[in-house]
């Protein structure tokens, strides 16, 4: 029986949990049909929790986002998130599924609680309420007109506890204008990401959002239907679906368009807006 192919979601679990953090599955793109993929691969698994429910919901102990009975507890995973307007952020709607608590750490070392506001699993984006004085707010590319080739930079939380707790740069290009199985909800990129940068910017050479990281293809079990390792295929969701998301839940986004910048630059840029996020249970 083959093994399905699998999308990894750039979320570090925690190590207390076991397992491979490295092997989790990620949802069918939206719209993907039920039989075989493209290339006759199988059907993807459908490991993750349900929806999370928006609204009055957010914030309820033992729901999403609210408060964990008894405390905080321990960290179950973390992510990456960035400032979108005053007191609130944008992350993964799987950063925060299983949480009994969000806790972020703002870039002057600052330890606070956030809350889930609103998610959208279709698109797997979360807006987050976080302090109003957590950082600058990130600006969007005013027109996302994306090129293959086009040179990004992500900057983000991977791999939290093991490798350098503060955040980390990576560059690379757009590769494609969809994701897997044609997915048009999401860009491919090769700029290297791990798991626990999901939720975090991409950034386009301007400093300006193009993208939020959302997973990277599983490149061992690939390795084990093809006999060939993929290299650098990672995926992000596409800045307009995000400034979408963002205006359908009250949020204006700050457009721009800078002239292009150096990647360290654009790191700077970054820097004060993003958040590490902890999933607590």
């Amino acid at each position: 029986m083959h093994r399905p192919l699998a999308l990894i979601p750039a979320l570090l679990l925690g190590l207390l949990l076991g397992g491979d953090a490295l092997g989790q599955g990620k949802p069918p793109p939206l719209g993907a049909a039920p039989g075989p993929q493209p290339g006759g691969f199988p059907p993807l698994p459908t490991s993750k929790p349900p929806p999370l429910a928006p609204g009055p919901q957010a914030g309820v102990p033992g729901k999403p986002g609210g408060p964990a009975p008894g405390g905080t507890g321990r960290m179950i995973s973390s992510g990456t998130g960035f400032v979108v307007a005053p007191g609130r952020a944008l992350t993964n709607a799987h950063v925060v599924e299983r949480c009994r608590a969000v806790r972020v750490r703002l870039a002057n070392g600052t330890d606070a609680t956030a809350r889930v506001l609103r998610a959208d699993r279709q698109r797997d984006l979360a807006l987050i309420e976080i302090p109003a004085d957590s950082g600058p707010a990130l600006s969007f590319r005013r027109e996302m007109n994306m090129r293959r080739g086009e040179g990004v930079v992500t900057y983000g939380f991977p791999l939290a506890g093991m490798l350098s707790s503060g955040p980390t740069l990576t560059t690379g290009e757009i590769s494609a204008l969809a994701g897997l199985a044609d997915d048009q909800r999401q860009f491919q990129i090769s700029a290297p990401v791990q798991p626990g940068n999901s939720g975090g910017p991409l950034l386009d050479l301007g400093g300006q959002v193009v993208g939020v990281i959302v997973s990277k293809l599983n490149a061992a079990r690939v390795a084990q239907r093809t006999g060939d390792i993929p290299q650098n295929v990672n995926f992000a969701v596409k800045g307009n679906e995000a400034v979408d998301f963002l205006r359908a839940a009250g949020v204006t986004p700050t457009l721009a368009d800078n002239p292009p910048r150096s990647p360290a630059e654009v790191g700077e840029i970054a820097h004060p807006s993003t958040l590490f996020m902890r999933c607590m249970g």
